[in-house]
């Protein structure tokens, strides 16, 4: 049953998406009269197909960014998509709850601008768009510098899954595991979670011209980090961006995410969907 009600308004939304999407679906088999048909490649087949797949994600990411105002929210559209990536990948392999939240942190910005932001992407509203410090040796009023080693004092870049709470000496505090290998998979054993602090202030930046910085957490403004962690505990997706050339991660498989989104038989994120024609045309081939 479920199964039919999905095509249903997958047929549905595709009548609508046609006008865009057609161009790109129909070009490579529209041949014309008169003319012989060329063999298509599989191999060029397979990587046109990729590429659709990927233009619809990109093209889908950049209307709920355009929807929910992020750029005036400060969030780039980069930095969102592949947020969004991320989350529908971590959603593909099991490891988010159906909490419909993505933390996303630019670490590209000034510890002086506001540079977290907590979506709702079901609500698809900015929850929360604040301050947030990084780790004493990753830099100064930027961070530039990161690690997944024990005791080095730098903040981790990448996805995590956010856990439980429990309370510490910064009151309520929230444990990340870090789902990238090599770049944040030591979180739990270097103890990086997310809690508040009293250097991740504006009275502060106003004191020194920066923001504090942590032993390595993500730590936040004492007034908000409550109901921050109260709004992502329990298996929801943090993604930390920076500038940084080395950085790789299996959660940004754009082709996993779209076929996450596609089988969601009822969408947390009411995102509009591609049509039946791209489904059918990459039926049978590993993408």
């Amino acid at each position: 049953m479920k199964k039919i009600r999905w095509k249903y308004k997958s047929r549905r939304v595709a009548k609508k998406l046609m006008p865009l999407f057609a161009p790109l679906v129909l070009s490579p088999f529209i041949t014309p009269t008169g003319q012989s048909v060329a063999k298509v490649n599989p191999k060029n087949l397979k990587e046109k197909i990729r590429n659709y797949k990927l233009m619809n994600f990109d093209q889908l990411a950049l209307n709920l960014y355009d929807e929910m105002d992020l750029q005036d929210a400060g969030l780039r559209f980069e930095v969102f998509d592949k947020a969004l990536v991320g989350y529908y990948n971590l959603k593909h392999e099991g490891m988010l709850s159906d909490k419909p939240v993505i933390t996303v942190v630019d670490f590209t910005k000034s510890s002086r601008e506001k540079r977290l932001w907590v979506i709702d992407l079901q609500k698809k509203e900015v929850l929360h768009n604040t301050y947030v410090a990084h780790g004493r040796n990753s830099g100064e009023e930027f961070a530039s510098n990161f690690s997944n080693e024990n005791e080095s004092y730098m903040s981790s870049i990448g996805f995590y899954v956010t856990e439980d709470t429990y309370f510490g000496k910064h009151g309520l505090s929230l444990k990340l595991n870090g789902m990238d290998e090599e770049f944040n998979t030591n979180a739990m054993d270097r103890c990086i979670v997310m809690h508040g602090a009293e250097y991740a202030s504006e009275a502060f930046i106003a004191q020194t011209g920066r923001l504090g910085r942590s032993l390595g957490c993500p730590a936040l403004p004492m007034e908000e980090h409550e109901e921050i962690i109260n709004d992502v505990v329990g298996k929801t997706a943090l993604y930390v961006h920076a500038a940084n050339d080395k950085y790789t991660s299996h959660y940004l498989d754009h082709a996993n995410a779209m076929a996450e989104m596609v089988q969601e038989t009822t969408p947390a994120v009411d995102l509009p969907l591609p049509g039946d024609v791209a489904n059918d045309a990459g039926e049978g081939l590993a993408i």
